[in-house]
């Protein structure tokens, strides 16, 4: 057996005391988005229910709407039962109005009726029971703002009220000036600079989170609101499917950040003091329209039997 010398055990002492008294290595906290997206976990993320999604096919690509049904219940049953009959099918978007819009319908009513033929409106719903994610922001429209869910929202305590607000990919339901005939069968998108004096007069009902690109590069209308003075300026809809009715090989399946994690209210404070190399005065606040929601397609796990080796 060795047996060490005095000044070695006092050295061996003293070095375990030394490394006892080191404070902790701290690591470097995210310092953007892309960082702090990179540190997530699976549980930071929800995947998209298939069976409130819609799928857009344009001969460009394809555009992903998830829907909200916990706003606006009765509208998107309604788009949902379109989507189903494939009423959308070979219709066309007829308004792209710049900076605003992208809108499409039926133009000629040459579709049959199917679904409801008025419903009421779906402005704003209770907002008890709503996982909502407040900013501390002051805003222009609403007396607090947040998320709910993945989608822009707004709440007021002095008549118990939430609704969406109109961020950029936000999809809502055209109407005339009388609400119940908003019944899904004209549907927008904003492309454009958020227009929040829409809020609580038009049913919103979901929100693109792939795809946008592809409707807000399309050329501008030159008619009066951005519609499209000539039929072939239209831009046809190939279909539009509820992503649960698709084979799994012909849809992607995608995932959004958890706005109730804590991880996103770290999102928040990313965007509302900007720590990126390039910026030099943080702002100290952010918009709940600039604050979007990640979104990233879903890596499914292979199945246990699929990584054996042979």
């Amino acid at each position: 057996m060795q047996i060490l010398r005095p000044l070695a055990v006092l050295a061996t002492v003293f070095a375990l005391a030394a490394e006892a008294q080191t404070p902790p290595k701290k690591f470097a906290q995210p310092a953007t988005v892309r960082e702090l997206i990179a540190s997530s976990r699976a549980e930071d993320w929800r995947p998209l229910d298939p069976e409130h999604t819609l799928v857009l096919e344009l001969a460009n690509g394809r555009v992903v709407i998830e829907l909200a049904p916990q706003f606006a219940p009765r509208h998107v049953a309604n788009i949902e039962k379109l989507a189903r009959a494939h009423w959308y099918d070979g219709l066309a978007i007829v308004r792209l109005q710049d900076n605003f819009v992208a809108q499409w319908g039926d133009p000629l009513n040459s579709k049959p009726e199917v679904g409801e033929k008025r419903l009421p409106a779906e402005f704003t719903r209770s907002a008890a029971a709503l996982p909502f994610t407040r900013l501390k922001d002051p805003d222009t429209f609403a007396p607090e703002v947040g998320f709910v869910e993945g989608f822009p929202a707004a709440r007021s305590a002095a008549d118990g009220e939430a609704w969406p607000v109109h961020c950029y990919g936000m999809v809502g339901v055209g109407r005339d000036n009388d609400p119940a005939t908003a019944i899904g069968t004209e549907l927008y998108v904003v492309i454009g600079h958020a227009p929040r004096q829409l809020d609580r007069n038009v049913a919103l009902v979901g929100r693109v989170v792939a795809g946008v690109e592809l409707l807000s590069s399309l050329p501008r209308g030159s008619g009066e609101l951005g519609f499209y003075e000539q039929p072939e300026e239209r831009v046809p809809i190939q279909s539009v499917r509820v992503a649960a009715e698709l084979p799994p090989a012909e849809r992607k399946s995608y995932e959004t950040m958890r706005t109730e994690a804590p991880i996103f209210q770290k999102l928040i404070e990313l965007r509302r003091n900007r720590k990126d190399a390039w910026y030099k005065v943080a702002a100290g606040r952010v918009d709940v329209c600039n604050v979007p929601v990640p979104v990233r397609e879903r890596v499914e796990k292979a199945d246990k039997a699929d990584k054996k080796k042979p």
